[in-house]
């Protein structure tokens, strides 16, 4: 697909980072794109930024919960009906939250809210545009993963249980499809991204849709989160309830401010991966080194010394004082 001009996209997860920029630069493209989210806000300023970068292609909007089935064959419904079509030429499933990070500790509630979002809103979504992708002359299929699909690790200490098996499944997913499509639709093309740390709003955006803000946690709530970065290695024993809670807080805008890559430099590599059909693409330096160190080394992947030190690397760390 060496164009995207006159091409009909959907993005899931269109209110903010990497969805909002795809959204925004295939608009910029002459694409039409319908986007879905839960946040409407969100999606909101996505569709006025939109249409003040080309206001001759149409953007639609659709609140939509990728996890819950029937919400998203009703968001293929009233897409198709909007774009007035049978067919779609590309379906970028980025949607995604975090959260659940211990399969033995976090709530059981929370895990698979999430595990649901990242693994069943690209299933899904792949069924239920399915058809409509066949339908069309040239489609692609993008699966949003992770460099957690391949290495189920925030680092030594600190569990990433319910993202990383989600995303591990949407790796594996994708990888299947490229000899599914060879034989059975050999028009449609799919991808496989694995960003690194990209600026985007999913911590905040986690906690919106988890109920769980730090500005809202209790005295309870935030203790036993305590617990667990202090057990993670995080140098905090000396810190009080509330100034822990502005910890969090800033820790997640220094989680988008302080990115190696933006989320419009990674739509970009996204979108340019696509025009050259690339089936796996990777997103930012960290994500392009942890690939190689991971293939080297598997058997080491989860060992206490498997990063380098802090000053050597560029890899997401959480807790980077505990090196």
């Amino acid at each position: 697909m060496e164009s995207f001009e006159n091409k009909i996209a959907v993005v899931t997860g269109g209110g903010t980072g990497m969805g909002r920029e795809l959204v925004l630069q295939l608009a910029k493209a002459n694409c039409n794109v319908s986007m879905c989210d839960v946040i409407e806000d969100n999606m909101d300023q996505t569709m006025d930024l939109a249409a003040s970068i080309n206001p001759n292609v149409k953007i639609t909007k659709h609140l939509c919960d990728v996890s819950i089935k029937d919400q998203v064959e009703e968001f293929r419904d009233d897409v198709l009906n909007e774009q007035q079509t049978d067919s779609i030429n590309l379906l970028f499933n980025n949607a995604g939250i975090g959260g659940g990070q211990s399969f033995i500790k976090s709530d059981i509630e929370e895990w698979e809210k999430v595990f649901a979002v990242c693994w069943y809103g690209v299933y899904y979504c792949s069924r239920a545009f399915m058809e409509a992708l066949i339908n069309s002359e040239e489609g692609h299929l993008i699966n949003t993963s992770s460099v957690n699909g391949f290495w189920a690790s925030l680092g030594d200490g600190v569990p990433h249980t319910s993202y990383s098996a989600a995303k591990f499944a949407v790796k594996g997913f994708s990888e299947a499809l490229l000899n599914d499509f060879k034989v059975n639709t050999p028009h449609l093309n799919v991808s496989l991204v694995m960003p690194g740390h990209i600026g985007t709003d999913i911590s905040q955006n986690t906690g919106i849709i988890l109920g769980k803000r730090p500005e809202d946690l209790d005295e309870n709530e935030l203790q036993l989160m305590k617990e667990g970065w202090m057990k993670a290695g995080a140098p905090i024993h000396n810190l009080s309830l509330e100034v822990f809670r502005e910890a969090i807080i800033q820790r997640q805008d220094d989680f988008k401010n302080n990115a190696l890559t933006s989320a419009q430099d990674a739509a970009k590599i996204i979108l340019d991966g696509v025009k050259k059909n690339q089936w796996r693409i990777l997103v930012g330096p960290d994500a392009e080194a942890l690939d190689r160190r991971v293939r080297e080394n598997p058997e080491r992947a989860y060992d206490a010394d498997f990063l380098p030190k802090r000053e050597d690397n560029h890899f997401t760390d959480p807790f980077p004082e505990k090196n």
